[in-house]
């Protein structure tokens, strides 16, 4: 298998690889947000939920069951967790300290950011299953594999 080249787009690609040893550091952006512990909440959703739920729209679409000639959904868990709390939950699932660092906001971050679910819940049949322990277990298998096997 291939690795990914580039710059992890979301959080859990940056803990997994600082945990590998790939990245020296995590820089977690704030700690001054109005949540409970300061840093920025974004809902995190586990590719096998996202892949289920890409399944269930082309069955829609190939069934001629769609509303309209173009239908999109908002995919997620409808729900957050902080920086702080997937550090956290990461450290607890995999018993592996990440070495993070925190630095100022980023332009343009806002607090909370999640998924409103209820139109593929509707449509689709369709809600998240996997827990944020999931994703960081499957995530943490995927980048122990990949890197022990280079």
């Amino acid at each position: 298998g291939e690795l990914p080249l580039g710059v992890p787009q979301n959080l859990i690609p940056f803990i997994t690889q600082t945990a590998a040893g790939v990245r020296e550091k995590l820089m977690v952006f704030g700690d001054d947000y109005p949540t409970k512990d300061g840093t920025p909440i974004r809902d995190y959703i586990h590719v096998v939920d996202l892949a289920k739920a890409h399944v269930l729209a082309v069955e829609r679409l190939l069934l001629n069951q769609s509303e309209n000639s173009l239908e999109y959904y908002n995919l997620g868990t409808g729900d957050g967790y902080s920086v702080l709390d997937v550090i956290n939950t990461f450290e607890r699932v995999t018993q592996t300290k990440i070495n993070y660092e925190i630095t100022s906001r980023r332009d343009g971050d806002v607090p909370v950011l999640f998924a409103a679910t209820n139109l593929a819940e509707v449509s689709l049949g369709w809600e998240a299953k996997k827990t944020l322990d999931d994703m960081i277990n499957s995530s943490w298998k995927w980048e122990s594999y990949f890197r022990e096997s280079k």
